[in-house]
């Protein structure tokens, strides 16, 4: 299961102002209670196995999350440490998908991805996929996807 989570609650439920209490009840500092983790066990009862996503980060111009940047980092390191304690759960980060300067991964809200921003984002996740899969399947390049 893919799993993402807990961006607009910072960014919209704490205002840039009470992040940190926000964030606390989202997921603790050890990734061990709060929310996600809380979401994460339960998707985990069933079997699967769990890859939460980070965030893409502003491009650094034009974006409403600008500000936001150390709560997202906070928010991936905490998501991390909830990955690490479960070998079925897995963080992506999205920290370093978007170049500086380029708008071209976000939709004109310069908040959520664009089709560009969600087919790497969606590359990434097909990678983790396989690179963990029990049964490894060799990854088609370029040309043989043409």
């Amino acid at each position: 299961m893919v799993v993402s989570g807990g961006g607009n609650d910072l960014w919209l439920g704490c205002g840039c102002g009470a992040c940190t209490r926000k964030m606390n009840r989202l997921i603790s500092q050890d990734g061990r209670s709060g929310a996600i983790p809380d979401l994460v066990a339960k998707l985990r009862t069933s079997g699967s196995k769990v890859i939460y996503t980070g965030y893409l980060r502003s491009p650094g111009m034009g974006s409403p999350i600008e500000y936001c940047k150390d709560n997202g980092e906070e928010l991936d390191r905490r998501a991390a440490s909830m990955a690490a304690q479960d070998e079925a759960v897995f963080f992506l980060s999205l920290a370093n998908l978007v170049p500086h300067g380029d708008r071209s991964y976000h939709a004109v809200d310069m908040i959520h991805p664009s089709v560009k921003g969600s087919a790497a984002i969606g590359h990434r996740i097909s990678e983790l996929i396989q690179d963990n899969s029990p049964r490894q399947y060799p990854r088609r390049t370029a040309q043989q996807t043409e």
